[in-house]
C-alpha cells in the first residue's frame, strides 16, 4: 500500500528517516552539529544545492527532517520546516514572507506574545495589523488594503476556543490573492487540516499537544513549497532551528497523537458537559458543546473538539483566586496539551500583558478559567474541579 493511501495512524508511526547499515527499528538520535564531506568537490556541490544532504543541524538534521515529514504528511503539506519553539514559528513565518509597508488582515482573539508581535515589534518595521472579532468574518473584505499580504487566524482560539470557518477564510484569501496563514495547535494535524480548506501555511507550537507530555519545547510550519523556500532561507540565516534531540522526541509523539488526543478529547466533552451543569460556573464554551456559538462550523471543520475548555466562575477575581487555590490535583501552569490536566488563568499569565480593553474584546474575563483536559481518569478530573468550585 502506497503511504498516500495509509491513514493518519500509520503514516505517523510508519514515517521515518532511512535505516542506517545497523537496521534500527527505531529511528536513532543524530546528535551532531554539523555533517562531514567526502572531499572539496562534495562540500562545494552541497553548498551549491547540487546535492541534496545534510550539512549543518541549523540547516537540517535527519532528525529534524522525520519530524517535518511526519507533519507535512498528516497536514496534507508539500514542505515545511521546523523550530525551536512555537512562537519561533510564528515570528519567522511573517518575518520571512513580509517587507517594510505590508499589512496583515489577522483574527482579533490571538496568543498574547502573537498580539505583541503585532503591535509592539512589526510596527518598528512598518508593518501593520488590522483585526476582526471572531463572530465577524463578514467584516474581513472591509480591512483587506492594498498592502495586504497575509491573513491569519487561531482556530481554536486561545484561550476562549473560539472556532473560525476556515473554509470562508480560505474562500476570501483566494479571492484578494492573499495568502491564508492557521496555527492549529489546539486542534493538531489529527482533528483539523486547515489545508484542506484553502490554507497556504499551517503553524503548530509542537510543545503542546504534539509532544502531548509537557517535556520540550518545538515548532512547525508546513504549507506550499514554494513558501517554506522563503522560510527556510530565512530561518537559515537567522537560526531559530529544532534541535535534533527534541525534533526525535516530537516524531516519537507524533506516533500516539491520534491515540493520546482521543482520549483527551472524550475527557474535555465530559467535563464541560459537567460544568454546563455547575451552579458555580457562568458560563461554558467547548467546540463540541451545542451551545458553543461556532458548534455547527465546529462539528463541520473539526474531527472532535480538542482538549481545552474554558469557562467562568462565579465571583470574579476573589472566585477565580478561591477556585485555583483550592485546586489539589490538577497542575497551575501557563502550558496546554499535557497528559497532566493543567488550569491556567489566562488574565494573569499567558494573557497578562493585554490591558484590560483588549482582554474585554476577545473574551478574557477575571474569573475565566482555561482548562487543558488530560488523560486522568475522567471521575478524578471532575472530583478536583468540583470541590475546587464548591469553596466559592
Amino acid at each position: 500500500m502506497s503511504k498516500e493511501k495509509q491513514h493518519f495512524e500509520t503514516l505517523a508511526v510508519r514515517t521515518q528517516t532511512e535505516k542506517t547499515q545497523f537496521l534500527e527499528h527505531a529511528t536513532p538520535m543524530y546528535l551532531t552539529s554539523g555533517f562531514v564531506f567526502e572531499d572539496a568537490e562534495e562540500m562545494r556541490a552541497s553548498f551549491a544545492e547540487e546535492k541534496e544532504r545534510n550539512l549543518y543541524s541549523r540547516f537540517s538534521n535527519p532528525n529534524t527532517s522525520e519530524f517535518v515529514d511526519k507533519v507535512c504528511k498528516l497536514e496534507g503539506a508539500e514542505a515545511g520546516y521546523a523550530f525551536a519553539t512555537g512562537m519561533a514559528a510564528v515570528f519567522s513565518t511573517f518575518a520571512a514572507l513580509l517587507d517594510a509597508g505590508d499589512h496583515i488582515v489577522s483574527a482579533r482573539s490571538v496568543f498574547g506574545s502573537t498580539h505583541s508581535l503585532f503591535t509592539k515589534y512589526f510596527p518598528k518595521w512598518n508593518i501593520e495589523t488590522s483585526y476582526f472579532h471572531v463572530n465577524e468574518i463578514d467584516k474581513v473584505e472591509s480591512l483587506i488594503q492594498p498592502n495586504t499580504k497575509i491573513i491569519y487566524a487561531e482556530s481554536p482560539t486561545n484561550p476562549g476556543v473560539d472556532i473560525l470557518d476556515l473554509e470562508l477564510l480560505g474562500e476570501i484569501a483566494k479571492k484578494h490573492n492573499l495568502l491564508l496563514v492557521i496555527d492549529n495547535c489546539f486542534a493538531t494535524p489529527y482533528l483539523q487540516n486547515p489545508i484542506q480548506f484553502g490554507a497556504d501555511l499551517v503553524i503548530h507550537s509542537a510543545t503542546k499537544l504534539i509532544d502531548g507530555q509537557g517535556r520540550v519545547l518545538g515548532g512547525v510550519t508546513v504549507g506550499k513549497k514554494e513558501l517554506i523556500r522563503e522560510i527556510y532561507l530565512f530561518s537559515r540565516n537567522t537560526g531559530p532551528a529544532l534541535s535534533p534531540f527534541n525534533a526525535w522526541v516530537l516524531s516519537k509523539s507524533l506516533e500516539t497523537l491520534a491515540v493520546r488526543v482521543e482520549k483527551h478529547c472524550e475527557n474535555a466533552l465530559k467535563l464541560a458537559q459537567f460544568l454546563e451543569e455547575h451552579p458555580k460556573v457562568n458560563w461554558v464554551k467547548y467546540p463540541f458543546l451545542a451551545s458553543h456559538p461556532q458548534y455547527r462550523v465546529a462539528k463541520k471543520q473539526m474531527r472532535l473538539g480538542g482538549n481545552i475548555v474554558a469557562f467562568e466562575v462565579k465571583g470574579g477575581v476573589s472566585g477565580g483566586e478561591t477556585f485555583f487555590n483550592s485546586i489539589k490535583m490538577c497542575s497551575l501552569s501557563a502550558n496546554l496539551g499535557d497528559t497532566r490536566t493543567i488550569v491556567t488563568h489566562p488574565a494573569s499569565t499567558t494573557h497578562s500583558k493585554l490591558n484590560d480593553q483588549d482582554k474585554q474584546a476577545v473574551g478574557i474575563t477575571n474569573g475565566m478559567v482555561r482548562c487543558s483536559v488530560g488523560l486522568e481518569h475522567i471521575d478524578d478530573i471532575i472530583a478536583d474541579l468540583d470541590q475546587a468550585l464548591r469553596e466559592l
